[in-house]
């Protein structure tokens, strides 16, 4: 069973450091993950609140998408193995959605499943990526085609580390709060999409807090992603499949947070087309986007080339584009066939 520790009136890292004070952590022995940018600017502060991590060893991997790599999984593999890392090893990931995806799957997969602990350092991480057991590694330019289900110890979220992130960090992690708002939150959803078309948004603690719930309560119901927790892939079915055409054809790169947000517009789209969503509430999130980033123009040539992607999507069956579509707020409906010509449509309909 996961604990999350998460954002209060006291340090995470304080509650943190009591919890690895007991005895379950007796005999255990630590390694930390970390990229270059968290070796920098994050270390130093988890290690002044932790006393535990003060000796432990730590593995630097490159920053971003290209660490998720079965390569760099076999060189970490292969520098626990010559550390004698036994399976009362722990493996502390800090860092974003890519450490905590990579971490995650190493732990899953060194001695047949050690313990690990994430302390996700990005918004989009502390309210997304870090929760659910879920571990994943790129193949051949597709995101997430190989991983395991392998729970967290421990997720820590620490909001002072937000501290440390360009805008353009924070951005890709309201996205996904928009996302988890939409199917699990009306009142939060209303309250995030005011202060964004305000301009007065800021990192709330409490909504962090509420979108970590959302996802954890979901996780716990499906933990294994064979029902009700496919509702968190809202967006995702053209997210992922826009964020990968991005970055292989000559576009201007997008973030996976900005590409779900742009994803989100096909999915409110064909659920206002398909299941009656009420068009005002696609038409309140297209006026909050476009406040946020500059929505891409596609070709019929460009259909194309993220149709591609979109036929490797992980979620598909019998040949069938799935997608998670809404029919109102907080009622999301999963597996839904979507012909092709209805997804060019609604990628030509972005903008």
């Amino acid at each position: 069973m996961t604990r999350t520790i998460l954002p209060s009136r006291t340090s995470s890292l304080a509650r943190l450091n009591r919890v690895l004070a007991g005895k379950a952590f007796d005999n255990a022995r630590f390694f930390v993950l970390v990229d270059e940018n968290t070796y920098t600017h994050c270390l130093p502060r988890l290690i002044s609140y932790v006393d535990r991590l003060q000796q432990a060893e730590f593995m630097e991997v490159p920053v971003g998408e290209e660490c998720k790599d079965i390569a760099i999984a076999t060189q970490l593999w292969q520098t626990l193995l010559e550390s004698n890392a036994d399976r009362q090893t722990i493996l502390v990931n800090i860092g974003g959605g890519c450490i905590t995806d990579l971490g995650g799957f190493v732990a899953a997969g060194y001695k047949r499943g050690i313990r690990y602990i994430n302390i996700p350092t990005t918004l989009i991480g502390m309210v997304d990526a870090a929760i659910g057991g879920k571990t994943a590694l790129n193949l051949n330019g597709s995101k997430n085609q190989v991983g395991f289900f392998h729970q967290p110890e421990i997720i820590c979220i620490e909001p002072a580390f937000l501290n440390t992130l360009p805008d353009s960090e924070v951005l890709n992690g309201v996205f996904e709060m928009l996302k988890t708002f939409l199917i699990g939150d009306p009142v939060q959803y209303d309250r995030l999409c005011q202060m964004l078309l305000n301009g007065t948004f800021e990192i709330i603690p409490d909504m962090i807090a509420s979108c970590a719930e959302i996802k954890t309560a979901i996780v716990k119901q499906d933990p294994r992603d064979l029902g009700i927790r496919r509702i968190l892939n809202l967006g995702h079915t053209f997210g992922h499949a826009i964020e990968a055409y991005s970055h292989h054809n000559g576009q201007t790169p997008l973030a996976h947070g900005k590409a779900v947000g742009i994803g989100l517009i096909c999915a409110l789209y064909l659920s206002v087309r398909k299941l009656g969503l009420d068009p005002a509430i696609l038409d309140r999130y297209r006026t909050v986007t476009t406040k946020l980033v500059s929505l891409p123009h596609y070709t019929l040539r460009d259909t194309e080339g993220i149709l591609s992607y979109m036929r490797q999507d992980k979620k598909n069956a019998n040949n069938d584009i799935l997608c998670v579509l809404l029919q109102n707020l907080s009622a999301p409906v999963i597996d839904l066939p979507v012909p092709e010509n209805e997804i060019r449509d609604a990628l030509l309909k972005i903008s």
